[in-house]
């Protein structure tokens, strides 16, 4: 597909490096990458009054984007905060079954954000949020390589030889799963507590790789991710991290690279 670089509205020469259209959304903090280009699919997205059609369009540092015939947010600074996701809500800004989502919850000060991956209605623990969808996906990333790490509490007879097989990964049906670091941590009659860790998380990828071993989950909850801990933040709490915690963690070439596209080059 071939990229099209669209002018300023103003009539100055584009930019001929641009930047895609998908990419400016998520750093608005609208939504991720993925949802931005659904949005211009449906047509809600326009630069200088242009409809776009297509996320292979570029758009310069000055030109008029808008969605849904609005302006996009002022920048901000890039923000990150841990939370604290009780059970019961869809990682979602709206869920078409009408259940209670995890941004209904947040408190009203929170500027809009979006999560770093999901964790799906019966998962609980620790959520990242961002104002800055570029963010988000630099933090998803496999080759980031942070692990996450969660309780599991299981009910069924636990083999731990079969958990350690886990640390060279399997195959359930058509659906390949990578190393799980997963151990027995106790014995509660005929349920269990495990802990495990891994790099890339797939939907649903615990609780089905723990039906395969015959185990059912009735709990998980998500401990850390990366370097980021859920420590003693309470259910529903909001916690932002420090600017300098965020800086350290990413590495300052990747921090500089954020910090220059949210003053208004991107």
């Amino acid at each position: 597909m071939s990229e099209e670089i669209l002018p300023d509205p103003q009539g100055e020469k584009p930019d001929p490096q641009g930047e895609k259209i998908a990419k400016v959304l998520a750093r608005a903090g609208l939504c991720s990458r993925r949802e931005a280009e659904r949005w211009i699919k449906m047509g809600r997205v326009a630069v200088g009054g242009q409809t776009v059609t297509t996320p292979a369009v570029r758009v310069t540092n000055v030109a008029e984007v808008t969605v849904d015939g609005k302006p996009l947010p002022e920048t901000e600074e890039t923000r990150l905060w841990r939370y604290h996701k009780p059970t019961g809500l869809m990682t979602t800004h709206k869920d078409p079954e009408g259940r209670p989502t995890v941004f209904d919850r947040l408190p009203p000060e929170l500027p809009r954000v979006i999560s770093v991956g999901r964790l799906d209605l019966n998962s609980e623990g620790l959520l990242l949020l961002t104002n800055d969808g570029e963010l988000a996906r630099t933090l998803e990333l496999p080759e980031r390589g942070w692990t996450r790490r969660y309780r599991i509490r299981v009910h069924g007879t636990v083999d731990e030889a079969a958990l350690r097989r886990l640390r060279k990964g399997l195959k359930i049906g058509d659906i390949r799963y990578g190393a799980i670091q997963a151990r027995l941590e106790k014995v509660q009659g005929s349920n269990a507590w495990l802990q495990a860790g891994l790099e890339e998380g797939k939907n649903r990828e615990i609780r089905r790789v723990m039906e395969h071993l015959g185990l059912q989950v009735t709990r998980l909850i998500r401990t850390s991710y990366g370097p980021f801990q859920l420590g003693n933040l309470e259910r529903g709490q909001v916690s932002e991290s420090p600017r300098r915690t965020l800086r350290e963690q990413l590495g300052r070439k990747n921090w500089r690279s954020l910090s220059k596209k949210r003053k208004g080059k991107g």
